[in-house]
């Protein structure tokens, strides 16, 4: 059995240390696919977006021949200026299909909005739950119509327990990377493609300090803001600014029409792009 997880820090396992690194739900449910020892391969890498998962990340996990392949991503897209959900549609249909295409049983999730999840204000929060809204519902589309195994993981209750999140707030700390993967092989066991033991939902580790949390803030989530604040800040004050216009003057149900339609035109060109190869 050959496991290969795709995509970004989720995926990585930030928020979940051991002592050489990073471990994460991934890893903890490789474990769990089958009796025998599975050949597990964790190719995400901190800060990826759709575009090196499709050019980096998906040539080096089809040359692994993965009987099941996780491909979650698209929350760093939306922390972007160049955010654009119709390529965004694109690629994850392009890796979405050369790996059903090998036979992998394929492992997808839509995610919280990271300005819900940072606590920002409704102005700075909106544009960025509207932009994810986007990608998860290319990403239910996508997983319906390649079959993919998919964890509903958006508006579910956990995701407001405080102690299955970091400090950081937008990663799960280790509660939270267990819940993701007892839930991911709950589903494949539902489907018998998991034939292991499932992950125990209860922590290694003692949950972090609140002293550490603080520390960690002050050292690597500060740069981590800063490194976001650099590409995303200025847009996204334009973004606000658009908002609050809209509300002032009561029309910010466009905005959101705009966003549907933009899914729905993105979705409808993939559609288009596969016609000649089905025929």
């Amino acid at each position: 059995m050959r496991f290969v997880a795709l995509g970004d820090s989720l995926t990585e396992g930030v928020g979940d240390p051991v002592a050489d690194g990073w471990r994460g739900w991934a890893a903890l449910l490789a474990g769990g696919l089958a009796e025998e020892p599975v050949e597990f391969t964790n190719l995400a890498v901190s800060g990826a977006q759709t575009r090196e998962v499709l050019e980096q990340q998906t040539p080096a996990g089809l040359a692994l021949k993965p009987d099941v392949v996780s491909v979650v991503i698209g929350v760093n897209d939306t922390l972007r200026c160049t955010f654009d959900i119709h390529a965004v549609a694109e690629r994850l249909d392009k890796v979405y299909a050369a790996f059903t295409k090998q036979g992998a049983t394929l492992l997808t999730a839509c995610l919280p909005d990271p300005g819900s999840m940072l606590g920002l204000p409704g102005s700075l929060a909106r544009p960025l739950a509207r932009r994810q809204r986007a990608v998860n519902r290319v990403v239910h589309a996508l997983s319906d119509r390649y079959g993919a195994v998919h964890l509903h993981a958006a508006e579910e209750a956990w995701i407001t327990d405080r102690a299955m999140w970091s400090a950081d707030r937008l990663h799960p700390g280790e509660q939270g990377h267990r819940q993701l993967a007892v839930r991911f092989h709950s589903l494949l066991a539902e489907a018998d493609r998991a034939a292991g033991i499932a992950p125990s939902p209860e922590p290694e580790f003692p949950v972090p300090t609140r002293s550490a949390s603080l520390l960690w803030l002050a050292t690597a989530g500060t740069a981590w803001v800063a490194r976001r604040c650099t590409d995303l800040l200025p847009q996204l004050l334009r973004l606000a600014a658009d908002e609050m216009r809209h509300r002032v003057r009561g029309t910010s149900a466009r905005l959101d029409l705009r966003a549907a339609a933009a899914v729905s035109a993105a979705l409808a060109a993939v559609s288009v792009a596969e016609q000649p190869d089905a025929a």
